[in-house]
């Protein structure tokens, strides 16, 4: 899809010999375009569940909730958690968007808020169990308790997109497309995400080049896709 974007993004540009961008400077705005457009999916997965909630949403075909979750459950994984010691915790995943679960020994552990978490420990009715465990969360460390839990801990979590990467080769002086490059990256968004990703990236391209029709241009058409969803 990458390719694809490209081509379509400087065909607009050299329309009207607007200017032009770089490979690196494309691979800048695809990397800024993909990352606000995978954060706006969480914002309108919520928007239509507050829809669905208030009976104005459709199922079926319509059913713009479900194909939003899709698109969001393509970044969903199981990551192994290692235990840092001289923390006494675990460090979230490094590419975590966020987290939904945590879990030892595929069992959930449950969360407790840090403010409530010594209470917890401290009574004999209600301290973490290995059979029951509990956790707080606090920059990014998660602390489990009991604290003989040091293995074993996983978490179901959302990861950020990796950075997209249009790859090439310089033939007779221009950038021509080599896919097979190993540190070529698509997009990871969904197919439907393609026109949006052309309007953000022209966007900032326009920008780039001084050019108010090209952002013009775009903003008109990220307002057109943003109506479809709503």
């Amino acid at each position: 899809m990458i390719n694809t974007v490209r081509n379509t993004v400087m065909a607009i540009i050299n329309k009207d010999n607007n200017g032009y961008i770089t490979p690196d400077e494309f691979n800048l705005f695809a990397k800024q375009a993909q990352l606000e457009i995978f954060e706006q999916q969480f914002y309108d997965y919520t928007n239509w569940v507050n829809k669905r909630n208030a009976r104005m949403a459709n199922d079926g075909y319509s059913d713009i909730q479900k194909q939003i979750a899709e698109k969001i459950d393509r970044f969903s994984e199981q990551a192994t958690l290692t235990y840092n010691s001289g923390a006494g915790a675990f460090p979230a995943p490094s590419n975590s968007y966020f987290v939904n679960v945590l879990l030892y020994a595929n069992k959930e552990i449950e969360y407790v808020a840090h403010t409530k978490i010594m209470n917890l420990i401290s009574s004999n009715l209600t301290a973490p169990t290995t059979s029951y465990p509990a956790y707080y969360e606090k920059e990014n460390f998660y602390y489990v308790y009991p604290s003989t839990i040091q293995t074993n801990v996983s978490a179901l979590h959302v990861r950020y997109p990796v950075d997209p990467k249009w790859t090439y080769s310089v033939v007779s002086g221009s950038p021509i497309f080599n896919q097979s490059a190993v540190d070529y990256q698509d997009f990871e968004l969904s197919e439907s995400s393609q026109n949006d990703l052309v309007f953000k990236i022209l966007s900032y391209a326009g920008v780039n080049i001084r050019e108010a029709d090209v952002v013009q241009f775009a903003m008109a058409g990220e307002n057109a896709e943003s109506t479809k969803q709503s």
